[in-house]
């Protein structure tokens, strides 16, 4: 067997391509995008429309909201990312079950009676609630019994209040599982007709610890991201992962075979936007992803925010793609050229927000592209317009 490495000149974006994507998405290009959050949902609800085979390695580490009650109680990953990403890729059509759609995607009330959400839980557990009754057996029992396992190991002081039933069905089965997040992974994404892959980067009660510039250390994703505590004060300096929420306990992770092939199966690896810490570079902290990464010569483009990002104080363009590089150089070595681990930078310049420019001289010196295209539809909102990202990431491929 001869390999051999072909080039071609792109149109960005490029009509006929996307539009014969768009007329068979089932046989649409395997793009891999390492993310978490909720910052790439809108783009996934679209992309499904062009590919049916995106993949998404998703960091299991966050440490605020519902996800921490479900980690408290369970010492479990974060789910809630998984659930989210899930759902964005779910076809909600009749085809795609949308009555399990919708019960996936229901909160408990965040005012009612822990005595009021506890009958409501028995009532979902036995088949008897609308949201339940609308699904046809042995689906609904299916789900029912993972709820039901959850129901089971529930710590009595667990606070229901705003919970998310996809959560909790997705913690049951969990639990159900040996504690493993793939099994149930895989029959949720069959359940509501998930278009593309959907995997933890890692399976570990894991979280996340920054050192600042200052000296500080910061210990837990929800501390860092500047949505539930204010932002921080001193840019990040370093990145890294802890075996505890409260104090930091360094510790690594191993990237999976099973996630190992899917990186390799790539045919475009995207650097999405969203936190620039705790969901891109979060996925690349496993022994292991650095690796992967260069070793599949698929096109990489690095997609940068276009409104401004709390965990980037201090930090602009040409320093982001610096940390990024130095990120993956962490497990393929310092002296790995730059453009075997990045190949484009995808940015709006008129149109976004974005934290300082980007020198020309600075791109080309590492040997990356720079692609400066029309992705801000609304200029005043400043963010990625989900189908005019999406055509220009197929336009690559």
């Amino acid at each position: 067997m001869t390999n051999i490495r072909v080039t071609r000149t792109a149109q960005i974006p490029d009509p006929l391509r996307v539009q014969r994507y768009q007329k068979a998405p089932e046989l649409g290009p395997p793009l891999l995008f390492f993310s978490g959050g909720s910052a790439l949902n809108g783009l996934s609800r679209r992309l499904q429309h062009y590919t049916h085979n995106s993949i998404h390695l998703v960091t299991p580490f966050d440490s605020g909201g519902s996800s921490a009650k479900l980690r408290e109680a369970f010492a479990m990953p974060a789910i809630g990312d998984l659930r989210s990403r899930l759902m964005a890729l779910a076809d909600d059509s009749i085809l795609g079950h949308p009555e399990v759609y919708r019960l996936f995607t229901h909160r408990l009330s965040a005012e009612a009676s822990q005595a009021t959400l506890l009958a409501t839980l028995d009532e979902l557990i036995a088949g008897r609630h609308s949201l339940a009754a609308d699904i046809p057996n042995p689906m609904r029992r299916l789900i029912c019994n993972q709820l039901g396992f959850f129901r089971e190991a529930m710590p009595e002081d667990f606070d229901l209040r705003g919970a998310s039933i996809g959560n909790l069905i997705l913690a049951g089965g969990y639990l159900n599982n040996h504690q493993q997040l793939d099994q149930i992974i895989f029959l949720f994404s069959k359940l509501v007709h998930v278009r593309g892959t959907v995997r933890a980067v890692v399976n570990k009660d894991y979280h996340l610890a920054v050192t600042l510039a200052d000296g500080r250390r910061v210990v837990g994703q929800h501390r860092i991201t500047g949505k539930e505590v204010a932002p921080l004060s001193s840019p990040i300096a370093h990145l890294a992962l802890s075996a505890s929420r409260d104090e930091f306990v360094p510790v690594s992770a191993g990237l999976r075979k099973k996630n190992r092939r899917l990186i390799a199966s790539a045919e475009l690896i995207c650097y999405p936007p969203g936190s620039f810490y705790s969901s891109l570079l979060a996925n690349l902290l496993p022994e292991g992803v650095g690796r992967a990464v260069h070793a599949n010569p698929c096109p990489k483009v690095f997609i940068p925010n276009s409104s401004p990002d709390p965990e980037l104080t201090g930090i602009d363009l040409a320093q982001q793609i610096t940390i990024l590089l130095d990120t993956l150089r962490r497990d393929v070595g310092a002296d790995c050229p730059a453009h075997e681990l990045l190949d484009f930078v995808l940015l709006d310049s008129r149109h976004g927000d974005y934290t300082g420019s980007l020198s020309a001289d600075f791109v080309e010196s590492l040997g990356i592209t720079l692609i400066d295209t029309r992705l801000v539809k609304d200029a005043s909102a400043s963010r990625y317009d989900p189908d005019l990202l999406a055509t220009a990431l197929l336009s690559l491929v």
